[in-house]
């Protein structure tokens, strides 16, 4: 019995013994707690977006013509200027149709010139028969002549005017003729050289999507053409940073494909209507630098400066906790964990500024461990 009391009383006092140790470590032990120095510095306070690089101006090459593509002069990245032959479509056809219209021109050209000819006879004989009625007038006045001499002279000029008039006609009618050949002409001349397709702009080729033998319709893509002047980030950015943001703003643009550099930009527009679903709205920022390589459509993220502030107190924005709402910080006190209320003002991405409840040189500290937690007057050791 006695043995059997003395191993429960053994056992007693071990639990007992964990069980102070456990709470003195939880209640008495040093913390150990990562410092940081307070100190004065610049502050930026961004507005994030994430968007995708975009053209402001891009325009689709394609045919007017329906054709056989003979050949396509460029290819993706490749840098063109406005009016630069890019595709050339089989002109074989065309080139037949034009000298057929030629030859139509000219026909018709040389049928004015008859009818020209025809009419400068038929006001000869007009002006003959003129004269030979005045003749013949004359003499019936002196009765030399008859009636019947005045009749057929009467109807001469008749027969030689109505000449005259057919003439006219024909003329007016072979010039319209002719101005139909012309204009004939100048469609065939029109459809040969839209089998020479150019560029609209001076740009950069993005895509190419036909080779030669391929046949075109009218309005199919041959190859996308975007302008280098102005690229820029289209970025949703949350509507609740609406009011902060304004055109001119200075932007820094960091590309997925090189996350450790930043590129700088501008706010060029504002958009007018947000997403009803991610309650989010456009914002584009214009490029002013790229990296050497970029692609139209790839992801970036935009931070958009919305105020700067010079020697305001910083302190890393992990360091701060909230109690019931209201931030706060742990501030080493003679090796004790001191909570300090604070009045936050401007915020970075890493960093806030602290308007009240923390002081250059003060020491903020953050439990080392993150499964630990700190308490007003706790012991803290620094690692």
């Amino acid at each position: 019995m006695v043995r059997q009391w003395a191993g429960r009383v053994l056992k007693a006092a071990a639990v007992l013994a964990v069980v102070a140790g456990v709470a003195y470590q939880m209640r008495f032990a040093p913390v150990a707690v990562a410092p940081h120095r307070v100190a004065r510095g610049e502050i930026v306070a961004e507005v994030m977006g994430t968007g995708t690089l975009e053209a402001r101006v891009q325009a689709t090459v394609s045919s007017k013509i329906s054709g056989r593509i003979a050949d396509v002069l460029v290819d993706q990245g490749d840098r063109v200027q406005k009016g630069q032959i890019l595709v050339h479509l089989d002109d074989e056809d065309f080139v037949q149709q034009v000298a057929i219209a030629e030859a139509d021109r000219e026909t018709a050209q040389a049928a004015i010139e008859l009818l020209v000819s025809d009419k400068t006879r038929a006001a000869a004989v007009s002006k003959r028969s003129q004269t030979h009625l005045a003749r013949v007038q004359s003499l019936l006045e002196k009765n030399v002549g008859t009636e019947e001499d005045l009749d057929q002279a009467t109807e001469s000029l008749a027969v030689a005017e109505a000449g005259v008039s057919r003439a006219e006609a024909a003329i007016n009618k072979g010039k319209k003729e002719l101005i139909a050949a012309e204009k004939t002409l100048g469609y065939q001349n029109a459809r040969l050289a839209d089998t020479k397709i150019e560029a609209p702009m001076d740009g950069l080729i993005v895509r190419r999507q036909r080779d030669p033998g391929d046949v075109v319709a009218p309005g199919s893509s041959i190859l996308s053409l975007i302008s280098t002047k102005e690229l820029w980030v289209s970025a949703w950015v949350d509507e609740t940073e609406m009011a902060k943001l304004q055109k001119g703003q200075s932007v820094r643009v960091v590309f997925r494909s090189d996350p450790k550099h930043s590129k700088p930009g501008s706010v060029v527009r504002l958009g007018r209507e947000a997403d009803r679903e991610t309650r989010e709205f456009i914002v584009d920022v214009l490029v002013l630098e790229l990296p050497e390589n970029w692609a139209v459509g790839q992801r970036a993220e935009v931070y958009i400066e919305t105020a700067r502030k010079a020697a305001a107190v910083l302190l890393p924005a992990r360091y701060v906790v909230r109690r019931e709402g209201r931030p706060g910080v742990f501030v080493d006190q003679h090796r004790h964990a001191e909570w300090r209320p604070l009045t936050l003002g401007l915020r970075s991405l890493d960093m806030v500024e602290v308007v009240s409840g923390l002081q250059p040189g003060e020491v903020a500290v953050l439990p080392a461990d993150p499964t630990n937690s700190l308490r007003e007057g706790r012991r803290i050791v620094t690692q």
